[in-house]
Parts: C-alpha cells; sequence; structure tokens
C-alpha cells in the first residue's frame, strides 16, 4: 500500500527535478507544482531497481502516472487503471522524451522523467483530447517493471498441412503465409495451431497481450498488418475489444508460443469489413504471445 505521507525532495515547481514530492509504496503518488517546465528532457531515479539495464529497442513493460506541468494535474495513471503499458524504446516509434529518459536506466527502478514539447505533446495526435497544450512540459513517473520478450521461443510444433505455408524474412520473423496444394479452400470455423510451444503461463479471456503479428487475407492474400517493424503491440483480447476469432482462440494457448489464428469471416470483421474499411473476408494471423497483464 502506498504511504500517505510525500517525501520531499526539494523546492516545488520551477524546472528542477529534485523538486517535485514521490510518495513511497507500490501505488505511487506524485506532486508538481503548476507552471513546471524544462527545455530539455531530464531524468532522476527515485529507487534503484538493480533489474537488467534498458537498451536502444528493448520492449518494457512499465507502470507509470502522467502529469501536464502546466496545471499539475494528473492526466493518465495506469496504477488505477491496473493496467501496465507496453513500450518499445528505438527511436523511430518512442516519444523522444520517453527513449532519453528510459534508456540506460535499469529493470525494477522508478524514474521521473520531464519532457518539453519537443520531445513530447508536439508529437501527439491525441495532445488536445488529454488537456494538453502544444507549449506543456509532461512529468512521468515510471515503474520499470520487466523486459518483454521480442519474439516467441520454445519447443518447435508441426503445423496441420492444411494451413497456408507461414513464410520468413531475412532476419528469420514471420512475413506472410503461401498456399500450398494441402490448404483448404475455405474457412468454414475459426481454429487455431501451435508453431512453437512457449513455457509461459496460460493466456487467460480477456487478458491485455503483447504480441508480435502478422495479418493477411487468407489464404495468401495481403498482408493488412504487421507489428514485426515497429515492435510489439499491446492489445486487448476481451471480448468487444478484440475480433471474436482472437478473444476465442488465443486464451488457453501459453506466453512465448507462436500460434496461427485462422478466423471465418464471420468472426473476423463481418459482413460490414470492407464497408467499414477493415480487411474482408477470413484471416489468418501468425501471433507470437510475449506477456500478458
Amino acid at each position: 500500500m502506498a504511504t500517505a505521507s510525500l517525501v520531499l525532495a526539494g523546492c516545488g515547481g520551477g524546472n528542477d527535478l529534485d523538486g517535485i514530492e514521490v510518495s513511497k509504496g507500490s501505488t505511487p503518488k506524485v506532486k508538481v507544482e503548476a507552471d513546471y517546465t524544462t527545455e530539455k528532457t531530464e531524468s532522476r531515479v527515485v529507487s534503484e531497481g538493480g533489474g537488467d539495464e534498458v537498451a536502444d529497442g528493448d520492449t518494457i513493460k512499465i507502470n507509470y502516472i502522467a502529469i501536464n506541468g502546466r496545471t499539475g494535474k494528473e492526466f493518465d495513471n495506469s496504477y488505477e487503471n491496473e493496467s501496465p503499458m507496453t513500450l518499445t524504446l528505438n527511436e523511430k516509434t518512442a516519444l523522444p522524451g520517453f527513449y532519453k529518459g528510459l534508456v540506460g536506466q535499469d529493470i525494477g527502478s522508478r524514474v521521473l522523467v520531464s519532457v518539453p514539447a519537443k520531445d513530447g505533446v508536439s508529437l501527439l495526435q491525441s495532445a488536445e483530447s488529454l488537456g494538453l497544450e502544444k507549449d506543456d512540459t509532461m512529468v512521468f513517473l515510471f515503474d520499470l517493471v520487466s523486459k518483454v520478450p521480442t519474439e516467441a521461443s520454445g519447443t518447435a510444433q508441426k503445423a496441420p498441412a492444411t494451413l497456408p505455408k507461414l513464410t520468413y524474412d531475412k532476419d528469420k520473423h514471420p512475413e506472410k503465409f503461401a498456399k500450398t496444394k494441402k490448404t483448404a479452400d475455405e474457412v468454414s470455423k475459426s481454429s487455431s495451431a501451435v508453431l512453437i510451444k512457449g513455457k509461459g503461463e496460460k493466456v487467460e479471456k480477456g487478458a491485455v497481450l503483447s504480441v508480435q503479428y502478422v495479418g493477411q487475407q487468407y489464404p495468401d492474400g495481403e498482408v493488412f498488418d504487421a507489428s514485426w517493424a515497429t515492435g510489439p503491440r499491446q492489445i486487448s483480447i476481451a471480448e468487444g475489444s478484440a475480433i471474436p476469432c482472437w478473444s476465442d482462440q488465443i486464451p488457453g494457448h501459453t506466453l512465448g508460443s507462436r500460434i496461427v489464428v485462422t478466423c471465418s469471416s464471420e468472426d473476423a470483421y463481418g459482413k460490414d469489413a470492407k464497408k467499414n474499411g477493415q480487411p474482408d473476408g477470413p484471416l489468418i494471423f501468425a501471433v507470437d504471445l510475449l506477456d500478458a497483464s
């Protein structure tokens, strides 16, 4: 439990990270005086974790509190939502403030990061909906929970002969499916098969997953989405949050696995898919199940 009192680290306001108050405990509180600004991304370790160092390109699971420096008010809190975020730290996809503030920190650490507009708000499409203005500084308290694997690992399994063949790119990552002579022409019922059997816990219904995947129109049509170029993505498989074949077929498989999910049209985006700008017809996915919360 969090303690009620705040640990004072200095005077408030201005642009000094040492002036920000952070409580102790597993559910922390952060006090930032209004009109807090900074010209460059700064970080301060509140408590050392002692785990592996976070490197460029790593995907990590974090809990966080996000505060608008101008108002001193929270605009997001993963502790309250009970929804840790998965973040891939590379210079192409991560906010510069996250990249600069977290690369080089240790897993298990609690870290304060102040992010100027040029490294944060100015690059957010959703800034206005969060109550942020274009020149605002953001302040984050991060708990670096763990590193997330970047791909499946485990024991290779033989795929059913009726599935299209999964092909790989030069980095040995799933790229697309190719039809074979034994590939079934239609998908009457959604199903799943294991290509690599991981040793992790079984995925529960409604979980929020960190995954790598390739999505394609069955059996060898257009690849309409893939995560491998940008890093793992966080997806809820709760009913209504994901397409039905993901919500139904992924639970029960183990973390660390690579699976193939084949979706009937009904269990994919349905009869209105094309009208809604979504891939229509039956679909097929190669999915690496990396982490769950």
